[in-house]
Order: structure tokens, then C-alpha cells, then sequence
């Protein structure tokens, strides 16, 4: 399974940015589909998950300004990011994982977002 990330860019705090994630089989069979990211020197971190049966988390930096969804018609995985701060400056990765067991877990190429003025 491929999942091919893409969307990042360079951009001015309080902008915004969408990223995609875009799969290489349907969606509907894997469990949940995430968004973690990785800043120099920092812990690879959750940003956003979505399951297939569309319920969502999000880390809480990015509650309120971050969106994840799905369209499975065309097995892609959004993170549309608003307000954005030089703090969300990270390599960003999607993932797709099995819930509750180690059966499946994909990991796509990261994308680089930069926030800064």
C-alpha cells in the first residue's frame, strides 16, 4: 500500500494550507487514517486520525485551527490547516493503521510545511 502525502509549502503565520494524502488502495478497509509530524530536534507527534466510520481526533495545539477528512471516493485523506504558527513548522506524515492491533500499519513520505514571516 503507497500513501503519497503532498500539500506543504512555505507560508506566513495566519495562513493556511490542505494536505493530502492520497492512497494507493480504498480507504474503507483501513482503520484509521492519520496526520502526525515531526519538527527538527522533536518526537514524531499525532496531529490529526479519522477512522473509517469518520470519527476524529486531534492533538491539542491544533484543535480548533485543523481539519481532517475523507473522501473515499477517491481514497484521499485531507488535513486542512488554518491560522497557522511558525510552531506548525514540521516534516508532516499520513499514516494508515489497523485500531487495536499491529495487523497493518503504512506510513507515507513527509511533506514540509514552514510557517514563517
Amino acid at each position: 500500500v503507497q500513501l503519497q502525502a503532498s500539500g506543504g509549502g512555505l507560508v506566513q503565520p495566519g495562513e493556511s494550507l490542505r494536505l493530502s494524502c492520497a492512497v494507493s488502495r480504498s480507504i474503507l478497509s483501513i482503520h484509521a487514517m492519520g496526520w502526525y509530524r515531526q519538527a527538527p530536534g522533536k518526537q514524531r507527534e499525532l496531529v490529526a486520525a479519522i477512522t473509517s466510520g469518520g470519527m476524529t481526533t486531534y492533538g491539542n495545539s491544533v484543535k480548533g485551527r485543523f481539519t481532517i477528512s475523507r473522501d473515499n471516493a477517491k481514497n484521499t485523506v485531507y488535513l486542512q490547516m488554518n491560522s497557522l504558527k511558525p510552531e506548525d513548522t514540521a516534516v508532516y506524515y499520513c499514516r494508515g493503521y489497523a485500531l487495536g492491533s499491529d495487523e497493518y500499519d503504512y506510513w507515507g513520505q513527509g511533506t514540509q510545511v514552514t510557517v514563517s514571516s
